[in-house]
């Protein structure tokens, strides 16, 4: 294994980080051998066969192309739970994690009804199912291959969670909620302009779908959103977001305006405005 560890240092090298480098390459051993940390540390003089040794090629190639790790192994980690990551569906950010943990630690309720819209992975719902005993767990997405992805998901970790296709922007097609006592969305939420700044494994792998939105309309997804709340929610429902750090202020008045109260915007571990949640009382 010591080989095929120091040519993935030597090819990787200027394109990352080191320490990322670092990341990837346990990540590689975890997908090709199974093994944990600990186990990989301990395996590290052990011999790679051919097809073990070309398959680590094969994935040096795709990772000096900018191809996110996530799409190569098909698979991520979210909130502790295995989760399918194929192209076309976001991959989850860790920022997100944290936008659950929120929920749960919030949630007093026996058995809440929740939605997610916008659900890619599932990975909120997924989740959200897991840590929420007795959670009746709703997720909608307009893909179709988020749709299947998300249904795998909810497979893959054992969780009861229905998942459908809906436009939350036409409200199409019609499909007969319950109330609901939580809404929760990370909705596409970076203007075109912002572009410019991102790096280049997102912009040419991940879905424009999931991610952006005009610069003249950056809340539109909100917005709907917040409407769709407004009639879905039980009394005292509550409706949490992931945002764009800088419309956090934006937000929080359309939300008071449409007549959501107890507003919170909150600030993910980098000290950015990542999250808020409102009540409809």
């Amino acid at each position: 294994m010591k080989a095929g560890i120091a040519s993935i240092r030597k090819e990787l090298a200027g394109i990352f980080p080191q320490e990322e480098i670092e990341s990837l390459i346990f990540l590689i051993f975890e997908k090709l051998k199974g093994y944990s940390r600990t186990r990989f540390l301990l395996a590290k003089e052990e011999q790679l066969n051919a097809e073990e040794i070309e398959e680590i090629g094969q994935i040096i190639v795709r990772l000096k192309n900018h191809e996110p790790i996530q799409y190569i192994l098909g698979e991520t980690e979210f909130y502790g739970l295995p989760f399918y990551s194929v192209p076309g569906v976001l991959i989850p950010r860790p920022e997100t994690e944290e936008l659950v943990q929120w929920i749960i630690q919030e949630n007093k309720l026996a058995k809440p009804c929740i939605l997610d819209i916008g659900t890619g992975t599932g990975c909120i719902a997924v989740s959200l199912r897991k840590n929420i005993p007795e959670s009746m767990v709703l997720a909608c997405d307009i893909s179709p291959t988020c749709i299947e992805t998300a249904h795998g998901n909810a497979v893959l970790n054992s969780a009861d969670v229905t998942v459908f296709k809906y436009n939350i922007l036409n409200r199409t097609p019609e499909f007969k909620f319950p109330k609901l006592d939580v809404i929760v969305s990370n909705p596409p939420y970076i203007r075109e302009t912002e572009k410019l700044l991102m790096e280049k494994n997102v912009l040419e792998f991940e879905p424009e779908l999931a991610l952006f939105v005009p610069d003249e309309n950056p809340l539109l997804f909100y917005g709907q959103i917040a409407d769709f709340a407004l009639s879905h929610l039980k009394n005292r429902g509550q409706l949490y977001f992931e945002i764009n750090e800088a419309f956090g202020n934006e937000c929080r008045e359309m939300l008071q305006q449409k007549g959501f109260s107890v507003i919170e915007l909150k600030k993910d571990i980098n000290g950015k405005d990542r999250m808020i949640r409102a009540k409809l009382l």
